[in-house]
């Protein structure tokens, strides 16, 4: 037999097998491809993941103890992404905002503050693009090259106007998977609503009422101002007295979270992970720390008042060396419980907002307040209208 004979019999064969045998679809191939990556990945890193247990531990508390802020938090998440053990491990380690004050995973932005100091953050406006740009201090500069957290764009509709907030500064669309929610006012821009892409609340079920990605959070209101009046208000920066407009008056219903919240013992809504959402399924997979009660009194977020300076005869609001530009949309948010017979306003500041250059403008906020939120609060500040100057 010729040797041109034996490979045509050869492929013949091997044509046969091919029909009785159909190939694997595109995604078996990604999911073997998937498999043999981890197992690769296991064997690279059997070394690190069979070190003894109270080893493992006392290395990785330590190197989260000595990285307190960015860039060098990195060495944290790094640590993370070693092997599954690793991960496991670091994720007990690494406490929340609330009780460490310090900013490590993505989901760490949809937790609420430290309830001690709060997080120091700043917002860096492209006027050309109409974005925003909310980055973490790196120092305790009042702006540095910060260590970025959240990105939003400004989108005109005929009736509204829309922010969509994303984890990625350079992909801002709406179907996009790092979008995790988005600021939409009225007409006249006097009301805003923030909704969340996750489920703020408890119960795997997604709600009939809201479609899914659209999760209202928070209720903003500005009031109306028809006569157009303004009255001035001096803001303290670093001994430095500036005149301006008085801020606008606004408050924010805490739709998620309930008035206890700040009381003794307390706590806000917590999320422990990113849910995963399949759109053919109306459940949802979510890891959210529930509300004691889905009736309970909603929080009230409302401006600091300003109180009057007898010496220099004008109302003052106190930045604490935050702010260093006199502007209307300076504003200091205080929680009051509306459900109180006297109305008393808290004098902790949950959240300041305030400007210290031409597009720059700092942002600090606690608990019960996450980053996320307090972005989305600050947002609707950048929005003007005249029905509300």
């Amino acid at each position: 037999m010729s040797f041109r004979s034996m490979v045509r019999e050869m492929k013949g064969e091997v044509d046969a097998i091919a029909r009785r045998r159909p190939l694997p679809s595109a995604r078996g191939v990604r999911r073997v491809a998937a498999v043999a990556t981890e197992e690769e990945a296991a064997r690279q890193g059997c070394c690190w993941a069979e070190l003894p247990p109270e080893l493992l531990r006392e290395v990785l508390a330590r190197v989260e103890a000595s990285e307190p802020r960015w860039p060098r938090r990195r060495d944290v998440v790094a640590c993370a992404g070693v092997c599954r053990t690793w991960r496991g491990v670091v994720r007990e380690i690494v406490r929340v905002p609330e009780v460490s004050g310090r900013l490590t995973f993505p989901i760490s932005l949809k937790q609420p503050g430290p309830r001690d100091a709060p997080i120091k953050c700043f917002i860096r406006r492209h006027r050309a693009t109409q974005t925003y740009f909310l980055y973490i201090g790196l120092t305790d500069a009042l702006a540095d090259t910060g260590k970025f957290l959240f990105a939003a764009r400004k989108y005109h509709r005929p009736t509204c106007t829309e922010y969509l907030i994303s984890l990625d500064k350079t992909d801002m669309s709406k179907g996009s998977q790092t979008c995790v929610g988005k600021l939409r006012s009225n007409f006249l821009r006097t009301k805003f609503t923030v909704y969340d892409a996750h489920p703020p609340h408890a119960g795997p079920v997604v709600s009939k009422r809201w479609p899914a990605g659209d999760y209202p959070v928070i209720q903003i209101n500005y009031e109306v101002n028809v006569l157009g009046s303004r009255y001035a208000i001096l803001f303290v920066c670093y001994g430095i007295f500036a005149y301006c407009r008085g801020p606008r008056r606004m408050n924010c219903i805490m739709e998620s979270i309930p008035v206890s919240a700040i009381e003794q013992g307390g706590t806000a809504p917590t999320q422990t992970a990113f849910p995963f959402f399949n759109p053919k399924s109306s459940r949802m997979d979510s890891s959210i720390t529930p509300l004691s009660s889905q009736v309970e009194s909603k929080l009230v977020l409302k401006n600091k008042s300003p109180r009057w300076h007898e010496h220099l005869r004008c109302w003052c609001l106190n930045f604490h060396g935050r702010v260093t530009v006199a502007s209307v949309k300076n504003f200091q948010l205080v929680a009051s419980d509306e459900s109180a017979p006297a109305n008393e306003e808290n004098d902790d500041t949950t959240l300041q907002f305030g400007k210290i250059g031409k597009d720059l403008f700092t942002l600090d906020y606690r608990y019960p307040v996450s980053a996320f939120q307090a972005f989305a609060i600050c947002l609707s500040s950048f929005d003007t209208k005249l029905a509300r100057e």
